[in-house]
């Protein structure tokens, strides 16, 4: 290679590696033990699909802990087009929690994630459409970087590159661009920018992971000839750990919450399929390494160290890890004696990890404050103790991104902690705190990333690190960590966060949609958050010249980093229709801070900060609503309570454990929440209460679920089955079944034109087989398909009205898509039973 190729490819790769989570990794023999049979394994695996859920987690932990070899999973998407189960994230919020919850899958399956530029924007019927909204030759040119960056012996589909049309687009889409990846990875004139960075590589084969879900049932998988197939042994058990392969991968699938995949692990013999498409075929099948030489070997100079590999782990003492590690470190000098190339670097970072394993060595850096600005000075305490007799010397360190190298040479005898007091100075320049892939304005199907060298990185990228430069027989090796922030929570114990860096001032507009009904002012309130210790400056709410605003700027002072205000501005807006992004920008100095500060903080994933412009819709339209009490009973979480107050109805989120006759007496219109019938088990016994409710003169109005996994069958007063019909296509033309209906007219009159410039889908889910008493509103289709009918049914019950609809008001209404508000005030207006002609319904 050439030595600036050298150069970039070991920033790459460093940049490259997976953050840990918060809390420090401290593993047991066990794993240090399957560390060091990893080192002496040179060979590499990567699984292709569409999005964070779609890997098999079985064949993942397998090749990574029974085979030992480096498992990737690249999902084209980050998600970010799914439903979310835990909270009311959507689109790319939800696609920041579902990239963490892939990274923590990794964790715990052993395998390594990376992503591709591509945009989940939702259900997709077939490949063309899928490849045609990503930007086909970019999602292949990155499906090409991840092969030479990652250089897979052998690639694994999940899904089916000949079958379009069978399922998910997206899904087969991967599949293609998979297959034509294969040997154009391996052609310099492919993307030739790119080899700057990497070289060309060719994978030796690549696989289909077939399964009896691509047959339709288990009995038919069973029965077909499977000759061709490659099959793999993946029941196994680990007797060093006290689990199956199949335990740990629903472990790492559990981690999923935000698409509720949690799994229960079973034990036992299980066996998964490979269906040979592309490279070298298996002769004897017995490995699909076959012919593939993954032991030192293939590294010229590589020999010897694979022989010392072997000899650690035949002498390894399980009640002694450090017993090894002088070998280790001979190891580890031999690595850096290699001519460069892509297993020098990999086995480097691998083995530098088993030495502070086996060492007990901790070495930590803890900042006084979660949040830093630029140009700021940061406290650190560091921590570094070597838990071993192996004598050690902590040399220096050197802070990242400032580079500066501090001298300490102190012992790092046996059990002795060392504690170093540091400043750090941040550069002016250092990039805030977020997920890079947010930073720049995307379009539908596709993340804009500018920089080559990111692209695919899965997490965050974090600048300020330290490095521990130690000393161990003789030979230094530099130990890299991240700046945390720790804190010692009474219910939870030690809690740990990453650094962030923060502007100097955030602000937010509240309400993320403004409803103006007629020309009336509003008071609209804007929050502002201090980065960082005595800021002051002025808040301007920014609006075209035909909306008034008032005052024209707030001056504001904040002494402490963390300090909120929140002020207010009376807003007019036009006598007529409109529809406009309004801004709010703090001013400190002559510079604009225009950033929102958005906190994902769940358990089960690492804390994240998103910054996003700080705007909001602000919509003027003639919406004509009623008094009406509504109560809400929640799903999966969405915010259409929110825009539900917008457009200035009472509302009132209703515990379902607490519906009763009595309760329900004060409201006029129950709603149920998207998939409430999913995931709110006491709604189970509650239906009759709510039928009543109806029958007694009242409205009952359920958003869309899910037809698997439902609480009760019995969701309506009348038959209904749910199906998987949907309207992928938001502006496919909606066509009207019964234009005389109330809900068409009344109080707001529908026309096809309010359902312009609907966001990501029409609905979902739609029912498909109901009974007469429903009447279907709205008929719809993507192109190529029959009419589907169930968007919209209104069903007269006693006095009242059930309706069932699988639009997607939870996406529309916080968009500020403005037919879908004048379409859901009409819905819940209903009031006096219909008595519609049959004529009155179209066919």
């Amino acid at each position: 290679m050439h030595k600036f190729l050298i150069q970039s490819l070991v920033i790459f790769l460093l940049s490259f590696q997976i953050i840990n989570a918060q809390k420090p990794q401290k593993p047991n023999s066990a794993e240090i033990y399957n560390q060091i049979q990893k080192l002496n394994f040179l060979g590499s695996v990567l699984y292709i699909a569409a999005h964070p859920d779609d890997e098999n987690t079985k064949l993942i932990s397998y090749l990574s802990n029974e085979t030992k070899a480096r498992t990737g999973y690249l999902s084209l998407t980050r998600g970010d087009g799914g439903q979310n189960l835990i909270g009311s994230q959507f689109r790319e919020l939800l696609g920041v929690i579902r990239t963490q919850e892939l990274i923590e899958a990794r964790k715990i399956d052993g395998g390594e994630q990376f992503f591709s530029r591509a945009n989940d924007f939702g259900y997709s019927k077939n490949p063309d459409e899928t490849l045609e909204i990503w930007d086909k030759e970019k999602v292949l040119s990155d499906i090409v970087w991840t092969i030479r960056k990652f250089q897979p012996d052998v690639i694994i589909n999940r899904f089916d590159h000949r079958s379009p049309g069978t399922t998910h687009g997206h899904h087969t889409a991967s599949a293609i661009l998979s297959v034509k990846s294969f040997d154009l990875a391996n052609n310099p004139a492919i993307f030739p920018e790119q080899l700057k960075l990497v070289e060309p590589w060719q994978p030796k084969r690549q696989f289909f992971n077939t399964s009896w879900w691509f047959y339709g049932s288990k009995e038919k998988f069973d029965a077909i000839d499977k000759t061709n197939l490659f099959s793999i042994q993946t029941g196994v058990y680990y007797p060093l750990i006290g689990k199956s392969n199949q335990e740990i991968a629903a472990l790492s699938r559990s981690r999923h919450q935000s698409q509720g995949f949690g799994s229960t692990g079973t034990r036992g013999e299980e066996t998964e399929y490979l269906e040979f498409i592309n490279g070298k075929p298996l002769q004897d099948k017995t490995s699909i390494f076959e012919g593939i030489d993954t032991s030192w070997n293939r590294v010229k100079g590589g020999k010897p160290i694979g022989e010392l590999m072997t000899k650690i782990a035949s002498e390894f003492d399980f009640a002694n890890p450090s017993a090894s590690i002088p070998e280790l470190v001979k190891a580890y000098s031999l690595i850096q004696s290699l001519d460069e190339n892509h297993w020098k670097q990999i086995k480097s970072e691998e083995i530098k990890k088993t030495i502070a394993a086996c060492a007990g060595l901790f070495l930590e850096a803890v900042a006084q404050n979660q949040e830093a600005t630029p140009n700021s000075l940061v406290k650190l305490k560091l921590e570094a103790i070597n838990r071993s007799p192996i004598a050690m010397n902590l040399i220096s360190v050197t802070t990242l991104p400032e580079s500066k190298n501090t001298s300490q040479n102190l012992s790092l005898e046996n059990n002795i902690s060392q504690f170093i007091n540091l400043d750090l100075q941040l550069p002016s320049t250092i990039e805030y705190t977020q997920p890079y892939w947010l930073k720049e304005k995307a379009t539908e199907g596709l993340y804009t990333v500018s920089n080559q060298k990111i692209i695919g990185i899965p997490d965050i990228i974090r600048e300020v690190k330290v490095v521990f430069n130690v000393q161990i027989n003789g030979v230094e090796i530099p130990f890299e960590r991240t700046v945390v922030y720790k804190y010692n929570d009474d219910v939870k114990g030690e809690m740990y966060n990453y650094l962030d860096i923060v502007p100097e001032v955030t602000t937010s507009i509240l309400d993320k949609v403004s409803l103006f009904k007629d020309n009336k002012k509003k008071y609209l309130a804007v929050k502002i958050k201090a980065g960082k210790d005595s800021v002051k400056g002025d808040l301007q709410l920014e609006l075209p010249k035909n909306w008034q605003v008032l005052p024209k700027s707030i001056p504001f002072a904040l002494d402490k980093k963390g300090t909120e205000l929140t002020v207010y501005f009376e807003v007019s807006p036009p006598n007529s229709t409109d529809e406009v992004i309004a801004k709010s920008v703090a001013i400190i100095d002559g510079k604009r801070y225009d950033k929102e500060q958005i906190i994902i903080d769940f358990n089960h994933i690492t804390k994240q900060q998103v910054l996003k412009p700080s705007e909001a819709k602000f919509i003027r339209l003639d919406l004509k609503t009623k008094e009406e009490k509504i109560a809400y009973i929640m799903g999966a979480g969405d915010e259409v309570p929110n825009s539900l107050t917008q457009m200035g109805y009472k509302v009132t989120l209703l515990n379902p454990e607490e519906i009763s006759p009595e309760k329900l007496a004060n409201f006029d219109v129950v709603m149920t929440g998207v998939r409430a019938y999913n995931t709110v088990q006491a709604l189970a016994n509650k239906q009759n209460i709510l039928f009543d409710f109806v029958k007694g003169g009242k409205t009952m109005l359920v958003q869309y679920n899910n037809p698997n996994d439902l609480v009760t069958e019995n969701i309506a007063p009348f038959p209904m089955k749910i199906s998987r019909d949907r309207v992928t296509e938001e502006n496919a033309e909606v066509r009207f079944l019964a234009p005389n209906n109330p809900v068409l007219n009344s109080p707001n009159k529908i026309t096809t034109k309010d359902f312009e410039g609907w966001k990501q889908e029409q609905g979902l889910y739609y029912p498909n087989d109901f009974d007469k008493a429903f009447i279907p509103i709205l008929s719809s289709n993507d192109k190529g398909e029959t009419p589907k009918n169930g968007a919209l049914l209104i069903a007269p019950y006693g006095k009242g009205y059930y309706i069932y609809t699988g639009l997607s008001f939870f996406r529309e209404l916080p968009e500020g898509v403005s037919g879908a508000y004048k379409l859901l005030s009409n819905m819940i207006s209903l009031q006096n039973p219909m008595t519609l002609p049959a004529q009155n319904v179209k066919p």
